[in-house]
């Protein structure tokens, strides 16, 4: 391109590149410099897409100067087309009214900074940058794709706004494919992403983050499909999502999180359909503190957790928890208001769900929680069995409730002692020989009845008559249904110790 072709404003950025020096085309009025007005922006702040792209593949170079593009509020016209370019130098287009979706694809820079800018889309497929990428307080109807790229630091999308138009509503264009795309992409240090809104499905499956991924206050929009898939995620440190508001499915099946997936106060929602997807996953710790009820279904099958901090009423009416591990749960919490969850199970009793939260309750000596749960666990269990084994359970469990409420067999032995005492020291049996009858006691009487192995010579001594003989019948078949019931229970028990 000859020099002489450049306009006034051109000139400017032409002659700063060299030195790295700044072209500030901002008047100092924020309503006339706000991107959403650049359409209308005079030739005075207008610079061609092709002026800069000579600029970046083969602007003039001066020996001691580092050459930089930095241009604040200009109107950029054309496609700024650097597909597969190499360009040796920063790039910061800032607060910039792109006529036409910049084409990036397979280009190296330096560092790259759209930061407050409006672009109908960004294609940067396989993009290389050597420092950060900053797309700080964009507004982009259209999708923008990064699929692929690789960034050295950090990148930043907080308070960005992608497949939003300026009035709030959901752009025509972001709908059907992804409208963030940034599947497999390689960042050394963070995505810094707080306050980013996206309608439309935001793409990360198989991106590799060397640091953290911050989604605080960030809102994802995109009904009835998947909002955010981050499927196979490796992320080095932490993924904040905390007040993260979603509506369609997060999927993050596969994911690698070490260290906190924290969507403390987040709002997730997928009614109908699956709200989280997070099967097969390994955290650290799993965080939903004061997060409002999850509306959908939730998927942990497979998953490993060292903690969970989440009241249970975050939890939908349908979840899959099948081969789910963990270590901790928070808040402590009494087992009666933990069962309900695991009832809630979509493929029904699943024991493997049960022996995880007696495990939790024993690593924290709450044996007693530990016991709860269990005995509940043996109750599901005995809905699955046939007739004969339920009623055979159902016995166990009014008796000594499986083995882990001795009291229970002491309060029925106490209460039969009673009536056989009672009934026996009003009607004495008689004795079947009198002249060798040891001294009648109610009391021993009914206790030899009663239990099966001890024999204090008081029922082979005498015969009752009548009534009192069915009730010695009754007796005798309750102490060794009783007994029993302790020996199996007591085994359970101890075994499980």
């Amino acid at each position: 391109m000859e020099i002489t072709s450049l306009t006034p404003a051109e000139r400017r950025v032409w002659d700063a590149f060299p030195h790295g020096a700044p072209v500030d085309f901002r008047t100092g009025s924020a309503q006339e410099d706000d991107p959403e007005t650049g359409a209308g922006w005079g030739a005075g702040r207008t610079v061609r897409a092709e002026v800069l792209r000579a600029l970046l593949l083969g602007g003039r170079r001066d020996d001691g100067e580092i050459p930089a593009l930095r241009v604040q509020g200009a109107r950029i016209t054309g496609t700024l087309h650097l597909r597969y370019a190499v360009a040796e130098c920063a790039v910061l287009l800032a607060g910039c009214h792109f006529d036409e979706a910049p084409n990036l694809y397979g280009t190296q820079l330096r560092q790259l900074n759209l930061s407050n800018s409006v672009l109908p889309g960004l294609q940067a497929a396989t993009l290389r940058v050597d420092g950060v990428l900053r797309l700080t307080d964009c507004r982009i109807p259209g999708p923008v794709h990064l699929g692929g790229s690789r960034i050295a630091q950090a990148l930043f999308f907080d308070r960005t706004r992608i497949g939003v138009n300026a009035d709030g509503s959901t752009a025509t264009n972001a709908t059907g494919s992804p409208v963030l795309q940034l599947n497999q992409v390689s960042a050394g240090d963070d995505l810094w992403w707080p306050g980013l809104v996206v309608h439309g499905e935001v793409r990360i499956n198989d991106a590799t983050v060397a640091g953290k991924i911050m989604l605080d206050d960030a809102v994802l929009i995109n009904p009835g499909a998947t909002a955010l898939d981050g499927e196979n995620l490796t992320v080095g440190s932490d993924l904040h999502g905390m007040r993260l508001r979603v509506g369609g499915r997060v999927n993050l099946r596969g994911a690698r999180i070490p260290g906190q997936l924290n969507l403390a106060y987040a709002a997730l929602s997928n009614p109908g359909g699956v709200a989280v997807r997070a099967s097969s996953c390994t955290v650290g710790e799993l965080w939903l503190r004061a997060a409002a009820p999850i509306e959908g279904t939730v998927n942990l099958r497979r998953s490993q957790f060292d903690l969970v901090h989440a009241d249970p009423s975050v939890w939908p009416a349908r979840v899959r928890t099948d081969q789910m591990t963990y270590t901790s749960l928070l808040p402590h919490l009494p087992a009666p208001r933990r069962l309900p969850l695991l009832e809630r199970d979509e493929e029904g009793y699943m024991p493997f769900a049960y022996e995880q939260l007696t495990a939790a309750y024993r690593r924290i000596g709450d044996d007693a929680a530990a016991r709860t749960v269990q005995l509940a666990k043996l109750r599901r269990r005995r809905g699955t069995l046939s007739g004969y084994a339920r009623a055979w359970g159902y016995l166990q469990d009014a008796t000594v409730g499986y083995g882990f409420r001795p009291v229970r067999a002491a309060a029925w032995l106490l209460s039969l002692l009673l009536a056989g005492s009672v009934s026996y020291a009003a009607h004495h049996p008689r004795p079947l020989k009198a002249d060798e009858a040891p001294p009648f006691s109610p009391l021993v009487y009914t206790l030899d009845l009663l239990l099966p192995i001890v024999d204090f010579g008081q029922e082979k001594a005498y015969n009752p008559q009548g009534w009192y003989q069915w009730l010695s019948y009754l007796l005798i078949v309750t102490g060794w249904l009783l007994a029993t019931t302790i020996a199996a229970g007591v085994t359970r028990s101890v075994s499980r110790q």
